[in-house]
């Protein structure tokens, strides 16, 4: 059975938990997650917390073992209006005018009837809902199924939903969830909404996937980056800053730049070029490309002190590469048009959601736009595709993945743009799926506002998965900024705009890599790639040499010539995650060799110094992990 069913069913049956042991409380809205659900409650005053998911388990628990039914049915409007007034059941109600008046989620109203979920056990229950008789018992509203009142008299539970559900509760295991955790969330995501309590659940088809899972995030936990971070000297978050703008340390920086590096190799043999974007612009710039009326409220305006005017952060680099394009005089003969930068965005997230790198305010996007015709959108997705597995093997990640294609919904007020030019976008990007035999799937809902996609989806080394790169295809922006060119007719003719980025942002991915090599990385993208340790002072001088030998080849390489002990000179080192440690005395430097310790697979050997540079410059030019 589909698993996403399993777990929509079980955020019902926690909802009916929750009531059972707190009956005051008000039930709000819930989904279901990549890794099991959750849902919103109003406690009111009630001190709920972590230590209470364990009673609430547990009844869901006997839920499940009582074999009850999920029994649907409809009822117009205004009688289940009545029904929720009678229980007290405020955010139903208000969900229920959002769905009235067509406004949910920016659909439209569907029809004139809402489907709602019973659940009901040939247990005996208690008359709890009990206020209900007076609307269950005259049976002509329900047109999909009757209840006749035996059943009227065992319900159990009732919930708003658009289903599908499970039939019974017989068929999941009740080892196969988990209650996670409790956490804040506004009403509807609105900060200007009340604060609820949401609970989350992992929730998977069996107890040993289940175990799998936790397993991982045992492991996840020990990865985490913000554990670790202030030690390694990786970056700083200063109050007198802010909140979400992270400052790169040397560390850091070396990591970022060889990554930055890497990916030009990648590109400049694709005839890619480089430019450059001041990071804020105008908001006229924001409004011909419509980010101004759909994006304001994510971007950071700024005012000039001597000049006055007004100015906003750049939240994305697109607008400003149309001008860059705008700017030449292009014809056929010169297309396609690419361009990378890798360029610092700003966008305005909210307070509570900023931690470590996770989510920032300042991100740098290795960002990059090429502009084409569509006939040769195929051909330039295609050359993108390639650099995306080529990078994603080098970081050992290509093996498992998935491509989502991000498509409109049925209500298509909230996309810019023109009926016709979508189409064409979705068909285009659909076919290079289907031609470059890429794992697809289409997913509806996830196009961006301005353009279908086509998103990555990758596993790390603990089997967490990751939307990361991503290419979408734009046939609005042109139109939005005239560009044109001149075609074989010396007409002028609207290129296509094909968005991409490898890695989304370098602050996302370093903390993904960061926890993807649990802190161990590739000497080629390591800060620290050798520690140099001479016993005592009496062999700093040949420590010196390896240090010049191995500076010569461009190692990045330190050394520690305190007074401390041996080995908490390597245990230091250790700490530190360098890659090689070189303990250097008497006899290296007699036999002018190192005994060399790998802190990956911590293996110690005596090696000659020539024969370590050679290995592990194979290993650098190599890129190996």
């Amino acid at each position: 059975m589909n698993l996403q069913l399993k777990r929509h069913s079980l955020a019902h049956i926690m909802a009916q938990a929750v009531k059972q042991n707190f009956p005051n409380v008000k039930i709000a809205t819930w989904p279901s997650t990549e890794d099991g659900f959750f849902y919103d409650f109003d406690f009111w005053d009630i001190d709920f917390s972590n230590k209470d998911l364990k009673k609430i388990e547990k009844s869901m628990k006997k839920i499940i073992n009582q074999k009850q039914n999920f029994k649907k049915f409809e009822v117009n409007y205004s009688l289940w209006k009545k029904i929720l007034k009678e229980m007290w059941e405020e955010f139903k109600s208000k969900l229920i005018d959002r769905f009235e008046n067509g406004n949910f989620k920016n659909k439209e109203k569907i029809s004139d009837k809402i489907t709602f979920y019973l659940n009901i056990s040939k247990w005996k229950s208690s008359d709890y809902y009990s206020f209900l008789q007076d609307f269950l018992k005259d049976k002509w509203y329900f047109n999909f199924e009757e209840l006749d009142w035996d059943q009227v008299k065992n319900l159990k539970f009732i919930d708003m939903c658009t289903g599908p559900h499970i039939y019974d509760t017989s068929i999941l295991d009740t080892n196969s969830f988990k209650l996670a955790r409790v956490a804040w969330a506004y009403w509807l995501g609105d900060a200007k909404n009340k604060q609820l309590t949401r609970i989350y659940a992992y929730a998977f088809d069996d107890k040993e996937e289940l175990d799998k899972y936790l397993k991982m995030l045992e492991e996840a936990k020990k990865r985490d980056h913000r554990i670790l971070w202030a030690k390694l000297k990786l970056f700083t978050i200063s109050d007198l800053v802010g909140s979400g703008l992270p400052l790169f340390q040397p560390a850091w920086a070396i990591l970022r730049k060889e990554l930055e590096d890497y990916l030009w190799d990648l590109h400049k043999t694709r005839w890619y070029e480089r430019v450059w974007s001041p990071h804020l612009a105008k908001e006229s710039l924001y409004e011909v490309s419509w980010h101004a009326g759909h994006y304001l409220e994510d971007m950071f305006k700024v005012h000039g002190g001597t000049s006055k005017e007004d100015f906003f952060l750049k939240p994305m680099s697109c607008p400003h590469h149309m001008q860059i394009f705008d700017d030449n005089q292009f014809s056929y003969k010169d297309m396609p048009i690419r361009y990378f930068e890798p360029a610092t965005v700003y966008r305005d997230e909210k307070s509570w959601e900023l931690s470590g790198l996770t989510r920032v305010r300042s991100i740098t996007q290795d960002d990059g736009h090429l502009f084409c015709t569509i006939s040769q959108i195929e051909e330039e997705v295609k050359i993108i595709t390639d650099i995306i597995k080529e990078f994603y093997k080098t970081m050992w990640m290509v093996d498992n993945y998935w491509v989502s294609l991000s498509i409109r919904w049925e209500n298509k007020e909230k996309y810019l743009g023109w009926e016709d030019i979508w189409i064409k976008a979705e068909s285009a990007l659909r076919n290079v799926c289907k031609d470059n035999k890429l794992p697809f799937k289409e997913i509806a809902w996830e196009a961006a506002f301005y353009w279908p996609k086509l998103d990555f989806m990758f596993k790390d080394a603990i089997w967490r998965e990751w939307q990361l790169a991503t290419i979408q295809c734009d046939f609005n922006l042109p139109n939005r900024f005239n560009l044109s060119f001149k075609n074989e007719k010396n007409e002028e003719e609207k290129p296509v705009v094909i968005h991409r980025a490898i890695l989304w942002s370098f602050e996302r991915w370093i903390w993904m890599l960061i926890e993807h090599f649990a802190w161990v990385f590739p000497l080629w993208l390591s800060p620290r790639q050798v520690k140099i340790v001479p016993v005592s002072d009496k062999f700093f001088s040949y420590a010196k040499e390896v240090e010049k030998e191995l500076k010569e080849i461009w190692i990045r390489v330190s050394w520690n010539y305190a007074s401390d002990w041996l080995n908490k000179k390597i245990r230091n080192a250790e700490k530190m995650h360098n890659n090689y440690i070189l303990v250097v005395w008497e006899k290296e430097e007699t036999w002018k060799t190192i005994s060399v310790r790998n802190y990956k697979t911590k293996e110690q050997s005596i090696e000659k110094l020539n024969d370590f540079i050679n290995r592990i410059q194979k290993e650098l030019n190599n890129r190996e992990l």
